[in-house]
């Protein structure tokens, strides 16, 4: 499972990656990686729990066997289809989020009142993301499958225009939006000024594998700046025709700051 090919698939709380794209943070596991055609990663803090090698599944941690949605990662693993199988299918099944209210709850967030202020929508995280290609940092870049062949497209559109883009972020969990806002909260930041800028858990546009925040070479990410960029006036006359839209412009109904590297997939216009 490598390249334009490659799957992953998304259980409530653990992820399953294939093998060759993720790497251990120690010696430890390692040579397992390797060899791994899947890897199971927990979703809350991005451990690495289990390697599953040609002879089997490897632990990479004491008591996997007591592992929170282990058996529903084991399901996905024995009944997931082949990547080949799953090439240009755009309907794509979403998970429920089952555990978000245990997050919001957490982190103070009213989750009602938050979507009755806002106006956005739920979100709700796909059942497998495709690969879209790695990011600026040489991560693994997950999207879902329309939207990583959308964002192929866009990128090929724009260098036969002499223009680069950059993805710096696609898919996110709704556990890393919530890790995001937690280390936000440790330093000392209010919860209203943070969801002034991240999107509440739940309610991020990049939970749907539809979202990639996009910037260009030299330029810093996820800033305003990027506004002056050759690369956003190529995106604000070309993109829309690629499916792309501008999700938080100046003065959005959401409350959200004004974004111009945040862009989402929803098809070209006129498609089905």
């Amino acid at each position: 499972m490598h390249g334009r090919d490659a799957i992953l698939a998304n259980t409530p709380d653990i992820e399953l990656w294939p093998g060759g794209v993720l790497r251990a943070r120690g010696n430890h596991g390692a040579r397992a990686l390797a060899r791994a055609r899947t890897v199971l990663r927990r979703k809350r803090d991005g451990a690495l729990l289990a390697a599953v090698l040609p002879e089997g599944l490897l632990a990479l941690v004491p008591r996997l066997a007591r592992e929170p949605g282990l058996d529903a990662a084991l399901h996905a693993l024995a009944h997931s289809p082949q990547p080949a199988l799953r090439a240009g299918i755009d309907a794509v099944p979403t998970l429920p989020p089952a555990r978000l209210p245990d997050r919001l709850e957490a982190l103070g967030i009213d989750g009602a009142a938050y979507a009755e202020r806002t106006g956005l929508a739920l979100e709700p995280e796909p059942a497998w993301l495709a690969s879209a290609g790695r990011d600026r940092y040489q991560r693994a870049l997950w999207l879902r499958v329309d939207a990583a062949r959308g964002w192929r497209n866009l990128v090929a559109a724009a260098i036969r225009d002499g223009v680069v883009l950059e993805a710096i972020s696609g898919y996110r969990s709704h556990d890393h939006q919530a890790g995001i806002i937690e280390r936000k909260l440790a330093r000392g930041q209010a919860i209203d000024d943070i969801l002034a800028v991240n999107a509440a858990p739940g309610w991020s546009e990049h939970h749907s594998g539809r979202a990639i925040d996009i910037s260009a070479p030299g330029e810093p990410a996820a800033e305003e700046s990027f506004e002056a960029t050759a690369a956003f006036a190529w995106l604000s006359e070309h993109a829309g025709g690629h499916g792309f839209t501008l999700s938080y412009p100046r003065d959005n109904p959401h409350g959200i700051v004004y974004e111009p590297w945040h862009w989402r997939f929803d098809g070209p216009a006129g498609a089905d």
